[in-house]
């Protein structure tokens, strides 16, 4: 039995919950995992997992050996860490996860320049607009947008971006341009229903907030559908400086409101929780943060 491998095994399953998640996680089969838990109970004499209505529960054994086993395989990391960082190219694979239309917008035209600084390294992408668990999916780093509501999770802010009223010159021409929040009612917004949207949206200038409800016949649950429906002149929305970057730029759409601020949005890398930042991750977080703070990126 490989003891390392047996106790990444038996931590995976605890922080998982089930051998299943636990094996998705470990790209592994479900048997070979089950398997791999009852050789390290009948090596140490002691049952270290029991079921119950929520999944798997370690013992009070159990719980002692996975707090040890997180331990070594942390210093183990470390140690590997520590002998790599003298060379300057990666390999394996790196599992990340980020928002779609950042990532169709800011990371894939520029992705092939990291992959050309480190040829022996594959990437995985996985694009969702959710917040997915990043345990169960074995997601090395995760780029998310706005705060973050898990103060569990290991995570740092890597840039910000400003939050705009954005709209076509065709909209605005036909419905006029807001000179205040208060004139949004008089407005079609197009409202973004995930985290971080929503129908009030708070502004502030010379140190006073103005909350303004606004309404519109669009809502929205993905970035793609609110900026296809700006584009296709349906309405005005809030939206990050990195949404309509390439629009701003060519003015296909424009800001207003320049006099009111919006709460900044915050780009974070983050990190499955209880899990050192392998050098691959840290190498692609580095990454970004020069993308974002270039030219083609907001403002940081």
């Amino acid at each position: 039995m490989d003891r390392m491998a047996a106790m990444e095994t038996y931590v995976a399953v605890v922080e998982a919950g089930s051998f299943s998640a636990a094996a998705k996680r470990l790209r592994l089969g479900q048997p070979a995992v089950s398997k791999s838990v009852a050789q390290l109970e009948a090596r140490l004499g002691a049952r270290l997992l029991l079921r119950s209505t929520r999944g798997l529960m370690p013992t009070d054994a159990g719980q002692r050996f996975y707090e040890h086993a997180k331990r070594a395989i942390v210093e183990a990391d470390e140690a590997e860490q520590a002998a790599r960082q003298s060379s300057e190219s990666l390999s394996g694979t790196l599992r990340i996860c980020a928002a779609v239309t950042f990532a169709r917008l800011h990371l894939m035209p520029v992705l092939k320049d990291f992959l050309d600084q480190h040829p022996s390294l594959q990437v995985d992408i996985l694009l969702d607009d959710r917040q997915i668990d990043l345990l169960e999916e074995g997601i090395d780093v995760a780029l998310r947008m706005g705060e973050l509501d898990d103060s569990t999770m290991t995570a740092r802010r890597i840039a910000q971006s400003p939050r705009l009223v954005v709209g076509t010159p065709a909209y605005f021409l036909a419905a006029g341009v807001p000179g205040t929040p208060a004139d949004l009612s008089r407005h079609q917004a197009i409202v973004y229903s995930q985290r971080g949207g929503g129908e009030s949206w708070v502004f502030s200038r010379n140190g006073s907030a103005t909350a303004v409800a606004v309404s519109g016949r669009v809502r929205v649950s993905a970035a793609e559908g609110l900026r296809a429906a700006v584009l296709a002149d349906m309405g005005l929305t809030v939206a990050s400086e990195w949404m309509f970057a390439p629009e701003l730029a060519n003015g296909k759409v424009q800001a207003v409101l320049h006099d009111w601020k919006l709460p900044p949005v915050g780009l974070w890398a983050v990190f499955p929780s209880g899990r050192l930042a392998t050098s691959r991750a840290r190498a692609f977080v580095a990454f970004v943060e020069t993308v974002v703070a270039g030219p083609a990126g907001a403002a940081a």
